[in-house]
Protein backbone atom coordinates (compact mmCIF):
# COMPACT_ATOMS: atom_id res chain seq x y z
CA UNK A 1 0.00 0.00 0.00
CA UNK A 2 1.33 3.44 -0.90
CA UNK A 3 -0.08 6.69 0.39
CA UNK A 4 -1.05 9.40 -2.04
CA UNK A 5 0.28 12.24 0.05
CA UNK A 6 3.90 11.21 -0.44
CA UNK A 7 3.72 12.28 -4.09
CA UNK A 8 2.70 15.92 -3.82
CA UNK A 9 3.48 18.56 -6.43
CA UNK A 10 6.74 20.39 -5.86
CA UNK A 11 4.88 23.67 -5.72
CA UNK A 12 3.30 22.64 -2.41
CA UNK A 13 6.73 22.07 -0.89
CA UNK A 14 7.78 25.52 -2.01
CA UNK A 15 4.72 27.08 -0.39
CA UNK A 16 5.49 25.68 3.06
CA UNK A 17 9.17 26.49 3.31
CA UNK A 18 8.52 29.45 5.60
CA UNK A 19 6.16 27.61 7.97
CA UNK A 20 7.39 27.87 11.56
CA UNK A 21 7.32 24.70 13.66
CA UNK A 22 8.08 24.02 17.33
CA UNK A 23 9.02 20.38 17.98
CA UNK A 24 8.52 18.95 21.46
CA UNK A 25 7.92 15.54 23.04
CA UNK A 26 7.61 13.64 26.31
CA UNK A 27 10.55 11.27 25.77
CA UNK A 28 13.25 13.89 26.31
CA UNK A 29 15.29 16.30 24.22
CA UNK A 30 18.17 13.89 23.58
CA UNK A 31 16.35 10.85 22.18
CA UNK A 32 16.93 9.79 18.59
CA UNK A 33 13.30 10.27 17.57
CA UNK A 34 13.06 13.99 18.28
CA UNK A 35 16.47 14.79 16.81
CA UNK A 36 15.62 12.85 13.65
CA UNK A 37 12.34 14.77 13.45
CA UNK A 38 14.07 18.11 13.93
CA UNK A 39 16.55 17.30 11.17
CA UNK A 40 13.88 16.01 8.78
CA UNK A 41 11.72 19.12 9.15
CA UNK A 42 14.74 21.36 8.58
CA UNK A 43 15.68 19.40 5.46
CA UNK A 44 12.04 19.67 4.38
CA UNK A 45 12.35 23.44 4.31
CA UNK A 46 10.53 24.27 7.54
CA UNK A 47 11.72 26.85 10.07
CA UNK A 48 12.17 24.72 13.20
CA UNK A 49 13.04 25.06 16.86
CA UNK A 50 13.17 22.19 19.39
CA UNK A 51 11.93 22.64 22.95
CA UNK A 52 11.70 19.42 24.97
CA UNK A 53 12.19 18.10 28.51
CA UNK A 54 15.72 17.71 29.84
CA UNK A 55 14.78 14.21 31.03
CA UNK A 56 12.43 11.45 29.91
CA UNK A 57 9.03 12.65 31.13
CA UNK A 58 6.88 9.90 29.65
CA UNK A 59 3.64 9.35 31.52
CA UNK A 60 3.52 12.71 33.31
CA UNK A 61 0.34 13.79 31.56
CA UNK A 62 -0.52 17.49 31.74
CA UNK A 63 1.51 18.18 34.86
CA UNK A 64 3.24 21.56 34.97
CA UNK A 65 5.88 23.23 37.12
CA UNK A 66 8.46 26.00 36.98
CA UNK A 67 11.76 24.80 35.47
CA UNK A 68 14.61 24.41 37.97
CA UNK A 69 18.40 23.98 37.56
CA UNK A 70 19.63 20.46 36.87
CA UNK A 71 20.38 18.46 40.02
CA UNK A 72 21.53 15.54 37.86
CA UNK A 73 22.85 15.46 34.30
CA UNK A 74 20.45 15.85 31.40
CA UNK A 75 19.23 12.77 29.57
CA UNK A 76 22.15 10.69 28.21
CA UNK A 77 24.58 13.16 29.83
CA UNK A 78 23.64 15.73 27.21
CA UNK A 79 24.21 18.51 29.75
CA UNK A 80 25.98 18.39 33.14
CA UNK A 81 24.49 18.58 36.61
CA UNK A 82 24.22 22.18 37.70
CA UNK A 83 23.14 23.36 34.26
CA UNK A 84 20.52 26.13 34.21
CA UNK A 85 16.80 25.38 34.22
CA UNK A 86 16.61 25.98 30.47
CA UNK A 87 19.45 25.74 27.99
CA UNK A 88 20.53 24.84 24.49
CA UNK A 89 23.01 22.73 22.61
CA UNK A 90 26.36 24.55 22.39
CA UNK A 91 26.50 23.88 18.66
CA UNK A 92 22.88 24.67 17.81
CA UNK A 93 20.89 27.28 19.77
CA UNK A 94 17.66 25.95 18.27
CA UNK A 95 18.03 22.68 20.21
CA UNK A 96 16.64 23.51 23.65
CA UNK A 97 15.92 21.65 26.87
CA UNK A 98 13.54 22.65 29.65
CA UNK A 99 13.99 21.02 33.06
CA UNK A 100 10.29 20.60 33.71
CA UNK A 101 7.35 18.75 32.18
CA UNK A 102 6.42 18.43 28.49
CA UNK A 103 3.63 20.98 28.89
CA UNK A 104 6.21 23.47 30.16
CA UNK A 105 8.52 22.65 27.27
CA UNK A 106 5.76 23.32 24.76
CA UNK A 107 4.87 26.58 26.49
CA UNK A 108 8.51 27.68 26.52
CA UNK A 109 8.81 26.92 22.83
CA UNK A 110 5.70 28.94 22.03
CA UNK A 111 6.18 31.93 24.32
CA UNK A 112 9.96 32.32 24.52
CA UNK A 113 11.76 30.53 21.70
CA UNK A 114 9.30 31.34 18.91
CA UNK A 115 9.53 35.13 19.37
CA UNK A 116 13.31 34.78 19.62
CA UNK A 117 13.86 32.72 16.48
CA UNK A 118 10.72 33.31 14.41
CA UNK A 119 9.79 36.81 15.47
CA UNK A 120 6.24 35.53 15.90
CA UNK A 121 4.17 32.64 17.18
CA UNK A 122 4.75 29.24 15.54
CA UNK A 123 2.43 28.02 12.82
CA UNK A 124 2.40 24.51 14.30
CA UNK A 125 3.55 22.50 17.30
CA UNK A 126 4.63 18.92 16.60
CA UNK A 127 4.73 16.69 19.66
CA UNK A 128 6.78 13.58 19.04
CA UNK A 129 6.94 11.13 17.53
CA UNK A 130 6.88 9.59 20.98
CA UNK A 131 7.55 5.90 21.46
CA UNK A 132 5.31 3.27 22.96
CA UNK A 133 1.73 2.10 22.75
CA UNK A 134 -1.16 3.87 24.40
CA UNK A 135 -3.50 2.20 26.84
CA UNK A 136 -6.54 0.74 25.07
CA UNK A 137 -9.50 3.08 25.01
CA UNK A 138 -7.83 5.61 27.28
CA UNK A 139 -5.05 6.98 25.13
CA UNK A 140 -5.76 10.70 25.01
CA UNK A 141 -6.15 11.79 28.66
CA UNK A 142 -3.17 9.84 29.95
CA UNK A 143 -0.50 10.42 27.33
CA UNK A 144 1.76 13.42 27.71
CA UNK A 145 2.34 13.86 24.01
CA UNK A 146 -1.31 14.87 23.96
CA UNK A 147 -0.69 17.03 27.02
CA UNK A 148 2.01 19.02 25.23
CA UNK A 149 -0.06 19.25 22.05
CA UNK A 150 -3.15 20.26 24.01
CA UNK A 151 -1.15 23.00 25.73
CA UNK A 152 -0.41 24.38 22.27
CA UNK A 153 -4.05 24.07 21.28
CA UNK A 154 -5.09 25.93 24.40
CA UNK A 155 -2.61 28.66 23.45
CA UNK A 156 -4.33 28.96 20.08
CA UNK A 157 -1.57 27.18 18.12
CA UNK A 158 -2.40 24.24 15.80
CA UNK A 159 -0.80 21.07 17.15
CA UNK A 160 -0.34 17.42 16.25
CA UNK A 161 0.69 14.63 18.63
CA UNK A 162 2.52 11.74 16.98
CA UNK A 163 3.26 8.36 18.57
CA UNK A 164 4.67 5.11 17.25
CA UNK A 165 4.70 1.46 18.24
CA UNK A 166 7.65 -0.79 18.72
CA UNK A 167 10.70 1.47 19.09
CA UNK A 168 12.86 2.03 22.14
CA UNK A 169 14.38 5.13 23.70
CA UNK A 170 17.98 5.60 22.58
CA UNK A 171 20.32 8.57 22.46
CA UNK A 172 20.39 10.80 19.39
CA UNK A 173 24.05 9.82 18.98
CA UNK A 174 22.80 6.40 17.85
CA UNK A 175 21.63 8.00 14.60
CA UNK A 176 25.30 8.25 13.63
CA UNK A 177 26.99 5.52 15.67
CA UNK A 178 24.50 2.77 14.76
CA UNK A 179 22.71 3.85 11.56
CA UNK A 180 21.38 0.37 10.76
CA UNK A 181 19.83 -0.35 14.17
CA UNK A 182 16.08 -0.86 14.45
CA UNK A 183 15.82 2.23 16.67
CA UNK A 184 17.58 4.42 14.11
CA UNK A 185 15.53 3.07 11.23
CA UNK A 186 12.29 3.63 13.16
CA UNK A 187 13.33 7.18 14.11
CA UNK A 188 14.21 8.09 10.53
CA UNK A 189 11.09 6.48 9.08
CA UNK A 190 8.77 8.17 11.57
CA UNK A 191 10.54 11.46 10.87
CA UNK A 192 9.93 11.02 7.15
CA UNK A 193 6.28 10.15 7.72
CA UNK A 194 5.74 13.09 10.04
CA UNK A 195 7.42 15.58 7.73
CA UNK A 196 5.22 14.46 4.84
CA UNK A 197 2.17 14.62 7.11
CA UNK A 198 3.05 18.19 8.13
CA UNK A 199 3.55 19.16 4.49
CA UNK A 200 0.10 17.82 3.64
CA UNK A 201 -1.36 19.54 6.71
CA UNK A 202 -0.10 22.92 5.50
CA UNK A 203 -1.36 22.33 1.97
CA UNK A 204 -4.95 22.80 3.19
CA UNK A 205 -6.48 26.29 3.41
CA UNK A 206 -6.09 28.10 6.74
CA UNK A 207 -7.24 27.77 9.44
CA UNK A 208 -5.54 24.40 9.45
CA UNK A 209 -7.48 23.10 12.48
CA UNK A 210 -10.72 24.25 14.10
CA UNK A 211 -10.10 26.29 17.24
CA UNK A 212 -9.65 24.24 20.40
CA UNK A 213 -8.72 20.99 18.66
CA UNK A 214 -5.55 18.97 18.12
CA UNK A 215 -4.71 15.93 16.02
CA UNK A 216 -3.62 12.62 17.50
CA UNK A 217 -1.67 10.34 15.14
CA UNK A 218 -0.51 6.80 15.96
CA UNK A 219 1.97 4.99 13.71
CA UNK A 220 2.14 1.20 13.32
CA UNK A 221 5.05 -1.01 14.23
CA UNK A 222 7.64 -0.65 11.48
CA UNK A 223 9.91 -3.34 10.13
CA UNK A 224 7.07 -5.85 10.14
CA UNK A 225 7.48 -7.77 6.89
CA UNK A 226 4.32 -9.80 7.59
CA UNK A 227 2.13 -6.70 7.38
CA UNK A 228 4.24 -5.17 4.61
CA UNK A 229 5.17 -2.33 6.93
CA UNK A 230 8.83 -1.61 6.32
CA UNK A 231 8.97 1.85 4.73
CA UNK A 232 7.19 5.17 5.17
CA UNK A 233 5.47 4.77 1.82
CA UNK A 234 3.84 1.53 3.03
CA UNK A 235 1.77 3.31 5.68
CA UNK A 236 -1.87 4.19 5.03
CA UNK A 237 -3.99 6.56 7.13
CA UNK A 238 -7.39 5.87 8.69
CA UNK A 239 -9.63 8.62 10.12
CA UNK A 240 -10.54 7.51 13.64
CA UNK A 241 -11.78 8.45 17.09
CA UNK A 242 -10.19 7.72 20.47
CA UNK A 243 -13.08 6.29 22.48
CA UNK A 244 -15.69 3.80 21.20
CA UNK A 245 -18.98 5.55 20.34
CA UNK A 246 -22.19 4.32 21.95
CA UNK A 247 -24.31 5.92 19.23
CA UNK A 248 -23.79 6.82 15.54
CA UNK A 249 -22.55 10.34 16.28
CA UNK A 250 -19.53 10.60 13.97
CA UNK A 251 -18.91 11.94 10.49
CA UNK A 252 -20.07 9.48 7.83
CA UNK A 253 -17.20 8.07 5.78
CA UNK A 254 -16.21 4.65 4.47
CA UNK A 255 -19.83 3.51 4.91
CA UNK A 256 -19.40 3.60 8.69
CA UNK A 257 -23.04 4.52 9.46
CA UNK A 258 -21.88 7.30 11.75
CA UNK A 259 -19.39 5.33 13.83
CA UNK A 260 -15.69 5.88 13.18
CA UNK A 261 -13.22 3.09 13.98
CA UNK A 262 -11.18 3.65 17.12
CA UNK A 263 -7.42 3.98 17.33
CA UNK A 264 -7.34 0.54 18.93
CA UNK A 265 -9.31 -0.91 16.00
CA UNK A 266 -6.57 0.29 13.67
CA UNK A 267 -3.76 -0.87 15.92
CA UNK A 268 -5.29 -4.33 16.29
CA UNK A 269 -5.99 -4.74 12.57
CA UNK A 270 -2.51 -6.09 11.90
CA UNK A 271 -2.27 -3.86 8.83
CA UNK A 272 0.24 -1.14 8.02
CA UNK A 273 -2.08 1.67 9.06
CA UNK A 274 -1.82 4.84 11.12
CA UNK A 275 -4.80 6.32 12.96
CA UNK A 276 -5.69 10.02 12.82
CA UNK A 277 -8.11 11.38 15.45
CA UNK A 278 -9.33 14.86 16.35
CA UNK A 279 -9.70 15.71 20.03
CA UNK A 280 -10.62 18.72 22.12
CA UNK A 281 -7.52 20.44 23.50
CA UNK A 282 -9.33 21.24 26.76
CA UNK A 283 -11.33 18.07 27.37
CA UNK A 284 -9.02 15.60 25.58
CA UNK A 285 -12.12 13.86 24.25
CA UNK A 286 -13.39 13.18 20.74
CA UNK A 287 -14.97 16.14 18.96
CA UNK A 288 -18.38 16.26 17.25
CA UNK A 289 -19.14 15.16 13.71
CA UNK A 290 -19.19 18.67 12.24
CA UNK A 291 -15.66 19.32 13.46
CA UNK A 292 -14.59 15.86 12.33
CA UNK A 293 -15.97 16.60 8.87
CA UNK A 294 -13.96 19.83 8.58
CA UNK A 295 -10.74 18.08 9.54
CA UNK A 296 -11.42 15.09 7.31
CA UNK A 297 -11.87 17.42 4.35
CA UNK A 298 -8.79 19.48 5.22
CA UNK A 299 -6.61 16.38 5.43
CA UNK A 300 -7.96 14.76 2.27
CA UNK A 301 -4.48 14.97 0.79
CA UNK A 302 -3.46 12.12 3.08
CA UNK A 303 -5.50 9.77 0.93
CA UNK A 304 -7.42 8.19 3.81
CA UNK A 305 -8.19 4.49 3.46
CA UNK A 306 -11.00 2.44 5.00
CA UNK A 307 -10.35 -0.06 7.75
Amino acid sequence: MRTNFLILPAVIALCVHAQKVVVTNDDGWAVAQIRAQYNALKLGGFDVVLSAPAQDMSGTGSLSTDPIPLLIPCQYDSCPAGSPAVGSDPNDPRLNYVNAFPVDSARYGIKTLSPKFFGSQPDLVVSGPNTGCKRPGTSAPYEVDNGAACEAGNEGIPAIAFSGQGATHVSFTTLETDPTSSATIAALTWAELTTDFVRTFFSAPAPFLPSGTVLNVNYPHLGNATSGCTEASDVGFVFTRVFPPLLPIDVVTCGNKGKLPTEDDVKNSGRCLASVSVISSKLKLDVGKDTQAKVLQGLSGLGFVCL
